[in-house]
């Protein structure tokens, strides 16, 4: 599926037109971009719940020390 986003701006200039164009095209959805308000990605620190913490979350070695892989001598 591919999206044909169409900024709220221009919709009432490219809209209409991106259907027409696209109407054969089962793949190509055309939609308008409704998004408002600021742009969470760059609130960082000041966003609401304070600073993100981002976690290593893969499993943790075993400790200790594993034995000697040299081959024996023949």
């Amino acid at each position: 599926m591919i999206y044909c986003v169409v900024p709220s701006e221009l919709e009432d200039q490219l809209y209409a037109k991106l259907v027409e164009h696209y109407k054969d095209n089962g793949n190509v959805t055309v939609i308008v971009d409704r998004r408002s308000g600021p742009d969470r990605r760059t609130a960082g620190a000041n966003a609401p719940g304070g600073k993100r913490q981002v976690r290593d979350r893969r499993r943790s070695r075993i400790p200790g020390t594993f034995p000697a892989t040299d081959a024996p001598d023949d």
